[in-house]
């Protein structure tokens, strides 16, 4: 197969073409790209570029050649160390590497590197559709270079190792994480073979960086359908390694006749329905596969009631801080959006009536503030019963929700709420410094307005003030034309 009638589209296969021949050095792309475009995936930002030689030295030629034709010289930036560079040009970011070949230590994943050939740079690839390169060079520019049939396994769907796989996966175990990740964006499936061989190595995955693990777990949330590869992970054994507590999910218990649903399966349903919503971010799909993480630790069985799993929302909120720790995910915002979630995920659900007060919509709206629209997705993807009756009065209540809670919010503006009346407004009024008393006076103010005894405008709350700080034995020096 011949490839040139795409590589002609593109300017900087061209340029490579020229370099390569210039400085003596047999190049291809390979990888992804290749990959990529036999898929139909002819839009591209990443290029791996492949040279029998020295990598640096290619690349540096590359950005020369356009700089005396462009008078522009593109960023590059060297690993000395592994011999590789990364250039950006037209908007598209460009990497080389020498071929090599690679050997391993038992407790390492880090390769021992040796120069090699271009059958030695295939060799080490992870799956045989990442093996597939095409020449850059005249003798056989835009040939397909195909040694382990990966089209065929490309057309066929499936995710092989060119090699043993149980030396690929022992080698370095990150490429487990790879598989599943693969079969989860391109919806392949995983050989047998090296299926089994990821359960048999499954334990090294604990030398690889939990930074790595995490890059990979990402991918797959953010893919269209993340419960496959969650699946995979929970069937490989890998997932009771990295994420214990969701595995701990797994299974239903039944006494007396009376039994619960799987919230293992319930949870990658839920993580499914939110990656179909638009802007669903990657934060907001973490909060769905740990909203329910609480329920193992708060599960209990009362026989006139069946079972139930009281506070699990609450529970799995404090336990959010040592996964993200354990996985290396970032904390600050991302994680205390996650906390937030994850707590308040059942209370919209308990707002639902026709007895709910404006004042409980009020204190949803004052705690979540712009994060309402996020927990109300996540409300909505909870929603996984097969009874199209219940689902249909499901959405159906939420529906009413979101009409109260709008109508609730365009008539108070308590999402988003600033005080009226500020810590210095207080102060100033009162003439005292800071202390006790102004925090009292604000939480007097706050819950007022959101009780609905006052309106959330500046004179009501003004008065307010006046009577609490009377109340707690406060002079007032100064009149409101002098705030």
């Amino acid at each position: 197969m011949n490839l040139s009638y795409y590589l002609n589209k593109e300017q900087i296969f061209k340029i490579l073409n020229i370099c390569s021949k210039e400085i003596r050095q047999d190049s291809y792309v390979i990888g992804g790209y290749v990959r990529d475009l036999l898929l139909g995936k002819v839009d591209f930002k990443d290029l791996d570029i492949l040279t029998i030689g020295k990598g640096i030295k290619l690349a540096v030629y590359v950005a020369e050649t356009i700089y005396r034709h462009t008078n522009y010289y593109p960023a590059i930036i060297t690993f000395k160390r592994y011999g590789t560079a990364m250039l950006k040009y037209d908007n598209k970011k460009i990497e080389f590497v020498g071929s090599r070949k690679e050997s391993y230590q038992i407790s390492s994943r880090n390769p021992i590197v040796a120069q090699g050939s271009l059958q030695d740079d295939q060799n080490r690839r992870d799956f045989t559709i990442n093996t597939l390169a095409i020449s850059l060079n005249d003798k056989n520019y835009g040939d397909l270079i195909d040694p382990f049939s990966g089209l065929s396994d490309l057309r066929k769907g499936i995710l092989r190792t060119p090699l043993n796989s149980d030396i690929t996966y022992s080698d370095d175990p990150l490429r487990m994480m790879r598989a599943i990740r693969f079969a989860t964006q391109l919806k392949f499936c995983i050989e047998d073979n090296s299926f089994n061989s990821i359960k048999k190595h499954k334990n090294r995955i604990n030398i690889v960086s939990s930074e790595r693990i995490t890059e990979e777990l990402n991918k797959i949330l953010l893919s269209d359908k993340p419960s496959i590869g969650f699946f995979l992970l929970y069937k490989s054994g890998l997932l009771s390694i990295i994420l214990p507590e969701l595995v701990l999910l797994k299974g239903v218990e039944e006494k007396n006749g009376l039994k619960h649903k799987d919230n293992f399966y319930h949870t990658l349903q839920v993580v499914d329905n939110i990656s179909n919503e638009n802007n669903s971010s990657l934060w907001l799909r973490w909060a769905a596969l740990l909203h329910d993480i609480g329920k193992y630790c708060t599960k209990k069985f009362y026989p006139k009631i069946g079972w139930t799993f009281y506070s699990h929302e609450f529970v799995g909120s404090k336990m959010i801080p040592n996964i993200f720790r354990r996985l290396k995910l970032p904390k600050g915002n991302n994680m205390n959006y996650v906390k937030k979630i994850v707590q308040n995920s059942y209370r919209p659900l308990s707002l639902i009536g026709n007895n709910v007060t404006d004042s409980a919509i009020r204190r949803l709206l004052f705690d979540m503030g712009k994060d309402l629209v996020d927990l109300i997705k996540l409300c909505k993807a909870d929603i996984t019963t097969k009874n199209l009756e219940k689902m249909k009065q499901y959405k159906k209540n939420i529906f009413f929700l979101e009409k109260k809670i709008k109508y609730i919010e365009n008539k108070d503006k308590i999402a988003n709420w600033k005080s009226p009346i500020s810590g210095n407004d207080i102060m100033k009024v009162f003439h005292i410094n800071p202390c006790k008393k102004i925090g009292i006076i604000k939480d007097y103010i706050k819950n007022s307005i959101l009780e609905g005894n006052i309106s959330n405008e500046y004179n009501s709350a003004y008065f307010l003030m006046l009577k609490k700080g009377k109340e707690l034995g406060l002079n007032i020096l100064e009149n409101k034309k002098n705030l």
